[in-house]
């Protein structure tokens, strides 16, 4: 394989929102039942490698890392075919436009504690070598890769349907992982994963989610079409969003800051706006996680959920990885984000030291905290290019471009 497929529509970050919400809804008695539901309705696929699970137990004794991806699936969480009414709504094409490109990725950092969090972007082009002897691609294509040789060796065992689709996803999850791993040097201990369909349901669960923009907004590519200031988007609209990059100043990393801002927002709506407590606003947000989102084989979302009842909104940071260029031309990917492994992992050392209980910041923005840990960092030895800014799209009234 040459290079990874290219597909017209990509999706954007509403894996992290998903899981955000998840972990929110165990703030009151009947949140926690309702919660309760998913024990026997999640998907899950055994993805994690046995050294990096973390032992069961009542509170969160260790650090954890969970790798958040949004799927461009036109296949929900059990392998089926989305609907073509569905698609329809959400301007994307039929079956045969699908990828399997994990175009959305976020490692959710939780310390030993539970009180705090860190969600740390990486731009879908980052150019990195990828796990399983792939060679140096873009972060994206590693599940591309990792499922189309497990679909090979699948199908010349009989395998088909939907099961054929769960256990080849499985396969470019593993792939996905492994490669994050390599890149970043950190353990990953748990994973979710969410597709197009799954964005447009929890969205729409809450009852949208208020946003504000910079400057009003038109993009054929993603169907974005917004005026400037504030609003509240779900469904269709949100994805557009959330998922612009074309006629953006900094490309894929304001549509980062974007997603970044969407997630802050939700995480809000979730906590503050009676969610928890509106039954038929959290069972519809409840029947969007079973329908699709995918966690790893052995992760008790519910213990995990008591163990966070702490979080909240304000806990929460945001942060996306030094990048050196935003067009690197390569030899069979066209332009990628280019990306330096040492400066990436002295970046997440500095941010990691910094998201204990008593210094998480309540008010920063994934600027500042970006920033932040940046300036912590220490120089890598050899630079080939002066970095950019991680994002620099949020001003201080939380709009974005």
């Amino acid at each position: 394989m040459s290079s990874a497929p290219r597909h017209r529509w990509r999706p954007a970050a509403y894996t992290a929102v998903g899981l955000a919400s998840l972990l929110v809804l165990a703030g009151t008695g009947y949140a926690w039942t309702q919660l309760s539901r998913l024990d026997s309705g999640l998907a899950t696929a055994n993805v994690i490698a046995p050294s990096a699970r973390v032992p069961a137990g009542p509170s969160l004794s260790v650090d954890q890392n969970i790798l958040l991806v949004g799927l461009d699936s036109r296949t929900d969480a059990q392998g089926d075919p989305l609907p073509q009414s569905l698609l329809d709504q959400l301007h994307a094409g039929d079956a045969s436009d699908g990828g399997d490109t994990t175009d959305t990725m976020m490692v959710v950092h939780v310390p030993a504690g539970g009180g705090s969090a860190t969600a740390i972007s990486i731009p879908r082009d980052s150019y990195v070598q990828l796990a399983g002897g792939y060679g140096k691609h873009k972060i994206n294509s590693a599940y591309t890769y990792g499922k189309q040789a497990a679909l090979s060796t699948l199908r010349a065992q009989g395998v088909s349907g939907a099961e054929l689709e769960r256990e080849a996803d499985a396969a470019g999850a593993r792939t996905t992982i492994e490669t994050v791993e390599e890149f970043t040097g950190l353990a990953i201990n748990h994973y979710a994963a969410i597709n197009l369909a799954g964005f447009y349901a929890l969205s729409n669960a809450v009852g949208g989610v208020p946003v504000c923009l910079k400057e009003p907004v038109h993009d054929t590519y993603s169907g974005a079409d917004f005026p400037a200031g504030k609003q509240t988007l779900s469904g269709a609209q949100a994805l557009a969003f959330v998922r612009q990059r074309h006629g953006l100043p900094s490309g894929d990393l304001d549509r980062i800051a974007r997603q970044q801002a969407f997630l802050s927002g939700m995480a809000q709506v979730v906590l503050g706006s009676g969610t928890l407590t509106d039954p038929s606003r959290l069972s519809a947000l409840v029947d969007a996680v079973r329908q699709s989102v995918v966690l790893d084989q052995g992760w008790d979302v519910l213990t995990f959920a008591e163990q966070l009842h702490n979080l909240s909104a304000g806990a929460i940071t945001f942060a996306t990885i030094p990048v050196q260029s935003l067009s690197l031309s390569t030899p069979d990917d066209g332009d990628a984000v280019q990306v330096d492994p040492g400066q990436v992992r002295d970046f997440l050392a500095a941010l990691m030291g910094r998201t204990g209980p008593a210094t998480a910041s309540t008010s920063a923005t994934p600027t500042t905290v970006a920033r932040q840990a940046a300036d912590a960092a220490p120089a890598p030895a050899t630079t080939p290019a002066a970095p950019v800014p991680p994002t620099s799209s949020t001003d201080m009234s939380g709009c974005v471009n």
